[in-house]
């Protein structure tokens, strides 16, 4: 199944940090909302988020290096595509979106587990901390439009060599790329 990415369905980078992200407790339990940006202020507020990783036939996982205009963490190599679902928006429901409007495809998704993790990114100080929801999918031969104001690059790797290059050269990768890494793991 694939799709195309309608410019129109897209909101501009700045504008995504005016959006309400739900806050949650330490098991994932939602207590409220908060804008994008005061969630990501210094020292951070807990909330839901999801990580998509799409796996092809071959087994290999598709990455992305975020782009340079991302307020967290730019131009470093992350999963899939990842985001926040809207206050009381269903986590794949969300994830198929984000999937459709960074990659400009759509895949069959289902939740395998989720982790908490914090992190300041050194360059903006600007503060992930996330209940984050792991989401994997399939995409055989579907043509990737990556959308420029999210995606800087893509890669197809395989994943026992994702799991080696992140451990020796963190500096590479977002910090929450370790954390899917181990929820995929765990699964066997």
């Amino acid at each position: 199944m694939t799709g195309t990415l309608d410019a129109s369905d897209a909101t501009p980078v700045a504008d995504r940090e005016t959006l309400l992200v739900e806050l949650v407790d330490e098991q994932g339990r939602a207590h409220g909302s908060l804008s994008v940006a005061a969630a990501h202020t210094a020292p951070g507020q807990l909330h839901r988020a999801f990580s998509v990783l799409l796996f092809d036939a071959a087994g290999r996982v598709l990455l992305q290096r975020r782009a340079a205009v991302k307020t967290r963490f730019p131009m470093l190599w992350t999963n899939t595509c990842c985001g926040h679902p809207e206050p009381g928006q269903a986590v794949v429901e969300a994830a198929a979106k984000r999937l459709q409007e960074e990659l400009g495809v759509a895949a069959e998704l289902s939740e395998v587990g989720a982790f908490t993790y914090q992190a300041t990114d050194p360059g903006t100080g600007r503060v992930e901390f996330e209940y984050d929801h792991v989401v994997i999918g399939r995409l055989d031969d579907e043509v990737l439009h990556p959308n420029p104001d999210e995606v800087a690059d893509i890669a197809w790797v395989r994943p026992d060599t994702l799991a080696q290059d992140v451990a020796s050269e963190p500096g590479r990768y977002t910090p929450w790329l370790s954390g899917v890494l181990a929820v995929i793991a765990a699964r066997g």
